[in-house]
């Protein structure tokens, strides 16, 4: 089962739907034990970073996700998900994130030319710059859908890049931590891939 998190800040039901569709078992919830008890956990996200590290602290999940990584269950982070795993976003200010994954939340527009549209917004390819399980089931140069105008710098486990002015993280991986930028739950047949490779982790 995955656990999708609810912590005020998420798509959640394009997501469930997403899951739904593949058969892969899932609940929406803020529940530690249901966490605990899950094979997966998916952390979403919509929004600014500061307004979702805090409130997901607010939830008292974050020890839990922490301690869920720590004994090896498998994590997905989604667009402000993903982000919420770094070290630090400097996103309107220096927010401290998770810490699940080296690195920093930059604002795209400081490493792309001034005729670039922020935020990066629409279907763009993925191209791989490592391996990972989350590949399974799609090929480089697959198309997904981003929105975005914040990226993770300063990475070593970055394993898909897109690029839009710049060769922007798209997907990330430490151990069984990974993060997608895009939305998965928006980007066709190949985020039903990405999600069911998950599934299967």
């Amino acid at each position: 089962m995955i656990a999708i998190i609810d912590y005020g800040v998420g798509n959640l039901f394009s997501l469930k739907s997403s899951l739904d569709f593949i058969g892969a078992q899932n609940v929406v919830t803020k529940d530690p034990l249901v966490i605990q008890q899950a094979d997966r956990i998916i952390l979403p996200g919509v929004g600014a970073f500061a307004d979702a590290i805090k409130l997901l602290h607010e939830t008292g999940l974050v020890p839990v996700i922490k301690d869920q990584v720590a004994k090896g269950k498998p994590l997905l982070g989604i667009c402000l998900g993903m982000q919420l795993l770094f070290d630090t976003s400097y996103e309107y200010g220096c927010h401290k994130g998770l810490g699940l994954i080296d690195g920093d939340v930059c604002p795209i527009a400081d490493d792309v030319d001034k005729s670039f549209k922020i935020p990066h917004m629409g279907w763009n390819s993925l191209d791989f710059v490592g391996d990972c399980p989350l590949f399974k089931y799609i090929k480089n140069g697959d198309y997904v859908y981003f929105v975005h105008s914040y990226y993770a710098k300063n990475c070593n486990n970055v394993v898909a890049t897109s690029n839009y002015g710049a060769d922007l993280t798209a997907m990330v991986q430490k151990g069984k931590v990974f993060g997608a930028q895009f939305h998965p739950e928006k980007s066709g047949a190949t985020g039903l891939a990405i999600l069911k490779a998950f599934n299967e982790i």
